[in-house]
């Protein structure tokens, strides 16, 4: 069973320039949905590919890469439902003020099955505008 307490100080990597040790309580094996019709919407079936697929891919848009706040949790037994949320300006001047909620599995302490809803058009818009920054 997972607590509140440790939900979010998992989750408070992914506020800082420390948001790598928060994929260290995320499983190698994780089953990751992010849902959607924007560009990194699928299912990963590994930490690795989902971390390739959207954050190697993200964080570049944006000076000092993207950060994650949690806004608040709700645990019960081994299920977390987290609401994250972001207030950046990606360098190609787009603003990109994104919520986010997060279901996610637990086993052992580790993040084993997340299911992610989140603004799809927003995340189109920025990847968008990035592939045609020229700064």
């Amino acid at each position: 069973m997972i607590t509140y307490e440790t939900v979010r100080n998992i989750f408070k990597h992914l506020e800082s320039d420390t948001s790598e040790k928060f994929f260290d309580f995320v499983a190698d094996d994780v089953k990751w949905t992010v849902l959607g019709t924007q560009p990194l919407a699928g299912n990963y079936q590994s930490k690795t590919a989902f971390q390739q697929a959207t954050f190697s891919r993200l964080n570049p848009l944006f000076s000092g890469g993207l950060k994650l706040f949690t806004r608040d949790v709700f645990v019960d037994g081994d299920t977390a439902i987290v609401e994250l949320y972001t207030q950046a300006i990606a360098k190609s001047g787009v603003q990109f003020n994104n919520e986010y909620c997060w279901i996610c599995q637990f086993c052992d302490q580790q993040i084993v099955k997340v299911r992610a809803y989140l603004d799809s058009a927003l995340v189109t818009k920025v990847i968008e505008a990035g592939t045609t920054d020229v700064r």
